[in-house]
């Protein structure tokens, strides 16, 4: 369980025993459910974090990742990235300290990484997690490439990606307080 989502449910579950006491740590058993198995949890916990260790195999590049965004993305976020109706995508460098910041993942996200994990879980929004890999990887080389992150060729993959530096990279300030609970 060193994951990102398993820290957190073994941080919620520490939480609600402390709450509980000593005395009611058990929660009575009502002889339904059962702990999932290791297996379920893996396939649950799909999210990939900064670091990129969670990212799976496969490959793309912004040329193979072309026609599978202008199949199941562009209808939403524009031919370009640009348009919308939804969420632009592409372009606002050098936005964000004026008085209209365009909040694109070529202005704003920090990580590559998570740009594949947004992609992966949550579009197309109609069906999130329908896209494999490798369309994931050829996605998010699209849209990095139209920001001018990298090139048109550029392979992408659970290697490469973790070390595309993002324009925004330290445009984000750590926060100083110390965890709550600890990893």
């Amino acid at each position: 369980m060193s994951t990102p989502r398993a820290a957190v449910v073994g941080a919620v579950a520490a939480t609600c025993m402390a709450l509980a006491g000593p005395a009611q740590a058990q929660l009575p058993s009502y002889g339904v459910g059962r702990p999932p198995t290791p297996e379920e949890i893996r396939a649950w916990d799909i999210a990939v974090g900064p670091d990129g260790a969670e990212l799976p195999p496969g490959e793309g590049t912004a040329v193979s990742g072309k026609p599978v965004y202008d199949a199941k993305c562009a209808a939403c976020h524009g031919a370009t990235g640009r348009e919308g109706p939804q969420d632009v995508l592409v372009g606002g460098q050098g936005s964000l300290a004026t008085a209209k910041p365009l909040k694109t993942i070529g202005s704003y996200w920090p990580y590559a990484t998570t740009v594949y994990d947004y992609i992966y879980r949550a579009m197309p929004f109609t069906q999130p997690e329908s896209l494999t890999a490798a369309e994931v990887y050829g996605v998010t080389a699209y849209l990095l490439y139209l920001n001018g992150i990298i090139g048109e060729r550029d392979v992408i993959d659970r290697r490469t990606l973790p070390q595309v530096k993002m324009p925004n990279r330290h445009g984000f300030v750590p926060d100083p307080r110390p965890e709550k609970f600890p990893r």
